[in-house]
């Protein structure tokens, strides 16, 4: 018999990128008891790994829970990337309601439109959070009707639609459902979150069931399954039946060895566990998102749904440069292909395939910022290795017909600048959909994804810094023809050695440098930009030739670089054409030539030129 689990609540918080999620779960987490009155509490808490704290953004899913007025609410905090919407379409099976939250200057954006046309798809209920309201340049109103444009958009059913609105302050950890009435705590948050998210059901008498929704990974334990429970209660050292509903031959059974609850930010060992309640369990080694865990006696797998393709595939190789194996701990094939198959353990977004050479792998992910993060966590875990240009993988229809993956690109830019973005993206094959604004313009396009591969860093020039944009996988459409894709050459050194002041200021000569003086370089290695098409061979290392006339005191020390940047793994990604390389090390990232040597360089690039011919 179906029963209401009251003194349980499971919501979700989707929001775009840096709109305050994680912001707004650690004043929950303050509010609500999780912490003592004394402890003093790291910012944005639940953001753990480095790169999250770094770049303020939430990758992975977190799971945490909050008590207020005796009920448990169990607070999934998702990503807002949709890069990461693997993590984001599994999260909404475990809960029962979504708080969307939207800044009070942005409003909706495109991450914020794919995360929220799921969780309606599901038919989950909505609460909107307008967070930032004590943003000076806040336009609450306006957001409010955005929101509910969106929602109409989205095919939202009318119990949807007539979603409460409830502004906040993350920041100082306030809510109010009037703006007229200014807040001075989150209790107007919570409690509209116990009258408008439903209870979970379920039957707490029948045979155990639960979906296994994120996996979690610990060295001591192995994989961690984390899901809600839908039937029945799960009891320590008790016996349990894995099983898929894509697999039907998967039937194992094993030993529920641990089983953990959530309570704050910690996951606490619990004797049992009942319907509706959000859990971890260890046990089995190989545990998939997608399982589930039955009662021996009922095996009964429930559907799961389908994760979204990869759309952006890389080539991950050894490092073969001249200064390989300098600086990294894990240098070999086999240090790479145990990284790349550890890390499919909890990304299920990922794809990792072999090659027809042992030291190379093909490694699909949801964008090109899903697979940076992936080798910016390698660096930082002392591997080293190169990497290839992105590409974007096609598609082909029942007639052969080719397609490719198109991007919904959103983007706010001063007025005097959006032509010039216009320009740009209608040369990369993108179609202006709508503009809406006039100091400030709104931008809408549909560009494929190979037209935004180095266009981010063209961007922030062109809008002077100013602009923001975001982009998010639409659909596939037929393939739209070349783009172009560097309009300027490289510097390559022709020299391995040492960079030095007078190499490099005569090199400047020729367009901007990526180094300083004493640099280590090698034969084929990319040191700068050339201002125009094709690749220039410079020698950075080259010395002073000493003569006997003595020359004014300090025309060495006159000597100043002027046009110099340092590239970003990211700018690197884009910089990189089809016949380069990325080197990656813990210490530094080097671009180079697929060929080094420079006399057989030119040799194959006369004979392509031939071949064109």
């Amino acid at each position: 018999m179906e029963m209401i689990r009251e003194n349980i609540r499971n919501i979700a918080i989707i929001a775009h990128v840096d709109h305050g999620k994680t912001t707004l779960v650690n004043q929950m987490l303050k509010q609500g008891g999780a912490f003592r009155e004394n402890q003093e509490v790291v910012d944005r808490v639940m953001d753990s790994n480095d790169i999250e704290k770094e770049r303020g953004i939430t990758i992975l899913a977190k799971n945490t829970s909050v008590y207020y007025k005796d009920v448990k609410i169990n607070v999934v905090d998702t990503p807002g990337h949709a890069d990461f919407g693997g993590e984001v379409e599994r999260v909404l099976k475990m809960v029962d309601g979504v708080l969307l939250l939207i800044d009070s200057f942005e409003g909706p954006m495109p991450q914020t439109r794919f995360v929220l046309e799921r969780a309606l798809a599901l038919g989950l209920p909505v609460i909107t959070v307008v967070n930032k309201v004590d943003r000076p340049d806040a336009r609450c109103e306006e957001v409010v009707s955005e929101a509910f444009d969106l929602m109409i958009d989205l095919d939202a059913d009318e119990s949807q639609l007539d979603t409460p609105i409830v502004y906040a302050s993350a920041r100082t950890g306030t809510a109010t459902l009037d703006l007229a009435n200014p807040g001075t705590d989150l209790r107007p948050l919570f409690d509209t979150i116990l009258k408008y998210i439903p209870a979970p059901k379920g039957d707490p008498d029948g045979a155990a069931q639960m979906l296994i929704s994120t996996i979690d990974y610990n060295e001591f334990v192995g994989r961690i399954g984390v899901g809600r429970i839908t039937r029945g209660s799960l009891k320590l050292n008790t016996m349990a039946t894995r099983c898929n509903y894509e697999k039907p031959e998967l039937r194992e059974n094993f030993r529920l060895s641990s089983l953990f609850a959530f309570e704050g930010l910690k996951r606490v060992p619990v004797e049992e566990a009942s319907v509706g309640e959000i859990v971890a369990v260890t046990g089995i080694e190989d545990i998939m998102i997608g399982d589930t865990i039955c009662a021996p006696s009922t095996v009964e797998p429930l559907p799961f749904v389908k994760i979204t393709e990869p759309t952006v595939v890389m080539t991950f190789s050894v490092n073969d440069s001249p200064f390989a194996g300098r600086e990294g701990t894990f240098v070999t094939s086999r240090h790479l292909r145990a990284r790349l198959m550890r890390e499919l353990q909890t990304d299920v977004s990922l794809r990792v395939e072999e090659t027809d050479s042992a030291d190379a792998f093909r490694v699909s992910g949801r964008g090109e910022l899903h697979l940076s993060v992936l080798i910016e966590n390698m660096r930082r875990q002392g591997y080293e290795f190169q990497v290839s240009k992105p590409e974007v993988l096609f598609h082909y229809d029942e007639n052969g017909n080719k397609l490719e993956p198109v991007e919904k690109m959103v983007c706010d830019v001063p007025s005097e600048y959006a032509g010039a973005v216009i320009e740009k993206i209608g040369r990369r094959r993108g179609i202006m959909e709508n503009m809406t604004g006039t100091d400030r313009v709104r931008l809408e396009f549909s560009v494929p994804s190979r037209g935004l591969f180095g266009y981010r860093s063209e961007f922030m020039t062109d809008t002077r810094g100013e602009g923001v944009m975001s982009a998010v996988f639409d659909h596939y459409e037929p393939f739209k023809g070349d783009i172009p894709h560097r309009s300027v050459g490289a510097l390559v050194s022709t020299e391995t050695g040492t960079a030095v002041m007078y190499g490099l200021f005569y090199a400047q000569d020729r367009g901007t440098l990526f180094y300083g003086p004493n640099t280590e370089v090698y034969t084929g290695m990319i040191v700068g930009q050339n201002l125009r098409q094709g690749d220039i061979d410079v020698n950075v290392c080259r010395q002073k030739h000493l003569t006997s006339i003595r020359n004014s005191a300090g025309a060495e020390t006159a000597m100043k670089l002027t046009s110099m940047r340092t590239l970003s793994l990211e700018e690197c990604l884009e910089f990189i054409d089809d016949d380069e390389l990325l080197e990656v090390t813990p210490k530094n990232l080097r671009m180079r030539k697929r060929v080094l040597e420079t006399e057989l360089r030119k040799k194959l690039a006369a004979r392509i030129r031939k071949g064109e011919q």
